[in-house]
């Protein structure tokens, strides 16, 4: 069976970054051609320090190609000036990490709430975005918790809260599920399956192979290779 059509995202064109120490060139991912589609879980999988979380900061904005072309909501990334960037970055792409990144003396609203404070939101519509991107995870419970009163679940449910609250077009995920035991693992990426499949595009970087039956595709990345080697309609 064929997959699906589906609207590309983040696109890279025959994408590779390589690093200067000293006399020496270091390829830390080599030229790649991948597309990042809306409506996809796709799980980036490798080993430690196989290139899969160059391409992740490649697909975030946070670094540019040293050769070919990047693509990022129809925007060329290798064109764009630094500024310009980061207003995409806040705008466009949702960011979920390992260690929850939350701030310690915020509660569980306050963090959600940071993404458009910084935006420049209005008040009124903050609350109303907040409360809509809380009960998306079922954490609305918990809006005045602090993070230290929260399980590792749950901060993990508010930090992908904070990545759906701007509504990006790409939640970027790593390793998001490190930190967790096994039934928080499966409630977190249920909800990131839900969100590629209500339209996101979701990409997750792991080295864990028990996350591979959430995913609606699967590229390995080995030695700075990227290819993708399962595509589940």
């Amino acid at each position: 069976m064929e997959p699906k059509s589906l609207n590309p995202v983040a696109e890279l064109k025959s994408a590779g970054k390589e690093y200067l120490t000293g006399d020496q060139t270091i390829v830390a991912l080599h030229p790649t051609t991948l597309q990042f589609r809306e409506g996809e879980l796709t799980l980036i999988i490798g080993p430690s320090g196989s290139g899969k979380t160059t391409l992740l900061s490649l697909l975030g904005c946070v670094i540019y190609p040293t050769q070919g072309d990047l693509w990022v909501a129809g925007n060329h990334v290798n064109k764009m000036r630094a500024n310009d960037l980061s207003r995409l970055r806040l705008r466009t792409i949702g960011f979920v990490f390992q260690n929850f990144n939350l701030l310690a003396p915020l509660n569980a609203a306050d963090n959600v709430a940071m993404p458009l404070q910084l935006q420049g939101v209005p008040r009124s519509d903050i609350k109303r975005r907040v409360d809509a991107a809380l009960e998306m995870v079922g954490m609305n419970d918990r809006r005045k918790s602090l993070p230290r009163q929260l399980s590792g679940g749950q901060q993990q449910r508010i930090a992908i809260a904070r990545a759906l609250v701007t509504n990006p077009k790409l939640i970027l995920c790593d390793e998001p599920t490190a930190a967790l035991d096994k039934d928080s693992m499966g409630i977190v990426m249920r909800e990131l399956r839900t969100l590629a499949d209500q339209g996101k595009s979701v990409a997750v970087v792991t080295h864990d192979p028990r996350l591979k039956e959430y995913a609606h595709r699967i590229i390995e990345v080995e030695n700075g290779f990227a290819r993708e080697v399962d595509h589940f309609v």
